[in-house]
């Protein structure tokens, strides 16, 4: 269970406020590293800020990384880091009745992790379990923070391809909206001025169809679901969003959006790293599907 913090005080005063139990026994989960302040181990003195993601595991939920063979499509590996292009359908990492199967546990089976983040490991920034694409991946600590600095300084180039329901007029565009978690429905984001945090997300459009656009989307701040919240906030979800988009999913495939280009300068070597990978078959033969219906700008 994870719960956003709305004011700032002790790590341990937060935990008994908001899972509703003593000031002891947060202490003592604490102790036993049961608790965490997004994702990571803090002592119970920690300031807590707004935004913070809270979450609590219990004895009887404690996740061990179960080590599985699954095959990934690797695009790139040296000593410091990997460029995995995860599949659409894949969840990302562990949670409380999702222990296996996800890219961590197909990564553990492989690699030595970094451990900045203990349910997390090597995970870098995440992607949606529909969306697809290139993600970043750190095997040691170092480079994990090195990795997750240039993320916040803008630093590492991330583009996606998304096929959006709506032609948009506009040739490009950028949109500028905080994101914050919707108060009613604890899995979904929202745009709202409440603990919400700045996101901007760039957009260019590259083919209009008769009631659809494909459009390349360049992000400028990572948050949780940003590019699929800022495309529906806009009026033109992103094709087959289950939570999102104005219908429900039309295919077995989920929501037509991929994370298709990684630029950046390696943290260690300082050699520039660039990648491109094409969208999955499903995304191609939706594409064809709507060409007969392109706009001949």
């Amino acid at each position: 269970m994870e719960i956003e913090v709305t004011e700032v005080m002790r790590f341990d005063q937060a935990l008994a406020k908001y899972f509703d139990i003593s000031r002891s026994k947060a202490q003592k989960y604490i102790e036993e590293e049961k608790a965490f302040v997004n994702g990571q181990l803090k002592n119970a003195s920690y300031q807590v800020r707004i935004g913070d993601i809270l979450s609590l595991t219990k004895e009887e939920e404690v996740l061990s990384i179960v080590k599985e063979d699954i095959p990934l499509d690797i695009v790139y590996e040296d000593d410091d880091l990997l460029v995995i292009n995860k599949e659409s359908g894949m969840v990302v990492h562990p949670a409380p009745g999702h222990t296996k199967g996800t890219l961590v546990n197909a990564l553990a089976y492989r690699f030595s992790l970094s451990k900045e983040d203990t349910m997390r490991p090597g995970i870098v920034h995440r992607l949606d379990k529909d969306t697809s694409g290139l993600m970043l991946v750190a095997k040691n600590d170092k480079v994990h923070e090195l990795l997750s600095e240039m993320i916040a300084k803008k630093e590492v180039k991330r583009e996606y391809l998304a096929i959006v329901v709506g032609v948009i007029p506009n040739q490009t565009g950028t949109i500028h909206a905080p994101i914050g978690r919707d108060t009613k429905d604890r899995e979904r984001m929202k745009v709202t001025d409440q603990n919400a945090k700045d996101a901007i997300t760039h957009f260019k459009v590259l083919e209009r169809f008769q009631n659809h656009t494909l459009i390349c989307c360049q992000l400028e701040t990572g948050r949780t679901h940003q590019i699929r919240v800022h495309l529906s906030y806009i009026g033109y979800p992103v094709l087959n969003d289950p939570v999102y988009g104005k219908d429900k999913k039309t295919t077995s495939f989920g929501q037509y959006l991929h994370s298709y280009h990684l630029a950046f300068y390696h943290p260690i070597t300082k050699k520039f790293l660039e990648f491109k990978k094409d969208p999955p078959k499903e995304f191609q033969e939706m594409l064809d599907r709507l060409s007969g219906s392109k706009i001949e700008e």
